[in-house]
């Protein structure tokens, strides 16, 4: 009969423990209704290929290597890893039985009686019966809260490997614009000197002179900001490898290209609009980091919730002893005998004080909070998509008018300096035509790497750089 009674609260707490399916669907425009998003490529998701297919330059593979193995956040990340399926497998071992040694040795006197020994050494044994599924919840909690932990890892790892390819790309913006600089120094010091020859012949004024000097000096001073924030942005990515300031090794602006580029007259590949592929929005489901903690989350929610239910229905505990002793409860005997002894208990909670229905009504509670932020959460996702391919389309679209104010700007100079040196233009026209030229090569730099980040962003929005 004690057999036929635990086998029929086993199979009732089978069916009290059930698995936690996902129910939570993801709108089929949760990318938004644009335009752009219309006539963006969806066949594959961009954040399919691995990040080592997705950056080519071997110097940016290089660092974001180092950054991955030395990083100390990420490295936080294994550990919790480690932690959790230390939890793990201690909630899998409940189901098996504790064994204590627990020896005992009094001495005893009474009046002039003689002495009394005794001991025990028994091997004592308790288990708990997962009769209504508490045990069984709980491992699946501890598993769901493992692969949360899995998965933050991954979202760091991608966040790194963003961070750190945003800030190379800077570096190399930056030194394009330092070559800018230094080539706009040059040509420069030759119209001041070429104001100054004029001065000296009486083709010219002083006032002239000076303002060619003061914008020339505005050159040298934007040469050594941008060399300072060369300085701060390798700073910034010492920092995440861990190490002391030093210089980064990185190669010129352009020569290596990210899978969405295509090639032009200005030898900078970029913004391939059939590269801007992304995918459908089902995919955010499994590829994104933060969808899937979010729904880790509920499914931790949702064994909490079956394990504060448990705790309505009795809990059942084996126990048993067997060991050596001389202590025969009413007599001390010499030698010892075998010592065994069974029980099994069962508690039935009447009343807790509102405590178990306190947490069962917290835990739903728990639970629902949790299913709208994982709806919250899918929709964020989609505005990043929407946002990043919405950069990507301005980048590409500016590039074309930068690159063509540029090749202007860059022909309006040369002829106004040559009028100037034929005493047919002033130095107001020369100095009006290089400081827009100037402006616009820095803002073409700028724009490419605008361009570089929003793709980026891109590929991190649709879930990339996991794999």
């Amino acid at each position: 009969m004690m057999v036929i009674a635990t086998v029929s609260l086993v199979l009732t707490g089978c069916a009290i423990s059930k698995r936690y399916v996902s129910t939570a669907t993801v709108p089929a425009d949760a990318y938004g209704t644009s335009e752009d998003i219309r006539k963006a490529p969806s066949s594959s998701s961009l954040a399919e290929l691995s990040w080592r297919e997705f950056f080519t330059d071997p110097l940016l593979r290089e660092l974001i290597d180092s950054v991955l193995s030395r990083n100390t956040d990420l490295n936080s990340a294994r550990i919790a890893i480690e932690q959790s399926e230390a939890s793990l497998k201690a909630a899998k071992m409940a189901y098996l039985p504790s064994l204590y040694f627990a020896p005992q040795g009094t001495w005893a006197k009474f009046g002039s009686y003689p002495s009394t020994k005794t001991y025990n050494l028994p091997l004592q044994l308790s288990m708990d019966i997962d009769a209504f599924g508490s045990i069984t919840s709980q491992k699946h909690k501890s598993e769901a809260i493992l692969l949360q932990a899995q998965v933050r890892e991954e979202a760091i790892k991608a966040n790194l490997i963003s961070t750190v390819a945003q800030q190379y790309f800077m570096l190399q913006v930056l030194d394009r614009q330092l070559q800018i600089l230094t080539a706009t120094d040059s040509l420069w010091n030759a119209s001041l000197e070429t104001q100054k020859t004029l001065w000296e012949n009486g083709k010219s004024y002083s006032t002239a002179v000076n303002q060619m000097e003061s914008s020339y000096l505005t050159v040298k001073t934007q040469i050594v900001d941008t060399r300072r924030n060369i300085r701060s942005v390798e700073n910034a990515i010492c920092r995440l490898l861990a190490q002391t300031p030093q210089h980064i090794k990185r190669s010129a602006w352009g020569s290596s290209a990210l899978p969405t580029h295509q090639a032009s007259s200005t030898g900078q590949r970029m913004f391939d609009e059939q590269f801007l592929k992304i995918g459908v929005p089902a995919q955010l489901l499994k590829l994104r980091p933060d969808v899937r903690i979010a729904d880790h989350m509920m499914e931790e929610a949702f064994y909490n919730t079956s394990a504060a239910y448990s705790a309505f229905f009795p809990s059942i505990t084996l126990q048993g002893v067997a060991g050596w002793t001389n202590n025969g409860g009413s007599a001390v005997i010499n030698p010892g005998k075998l010592l065994l002894n069974a029980m099994a208990s069962l508690t039935q909670p009447i009343f807790a004080r509102g405590k178990l229905s306190a947490n069962l009504k917290i835990a739903r509670l728990t639970e629902e909070d949790l299913q709208r932020k994982y709806v919250q959460t899918v929709i964020d996702a989609g505005n990043q998509v929407n946002e990043a391919l919405a950069d990507c389309q301005a980048a590409r679209e500016k590039h074309a008018y930068y690159h063509r104010q540029v090749q202007v700007l860059n022909d309006a100079y040369t002829g106004t300096h040559e009028l100037m040196d034929n005493g047919k233009a002033n130095y107001l026209e020369v100095l009006t035509a290089q400081e827009s030229l100037l402006s616009a090569q820095l803002s073409e730099a700028m724009n490419m790497y605008n361009g570089a980040q929003a793709v980026i962003a891109l590929y991190i929005a649709l879930g990339g750089a996991t794999k």
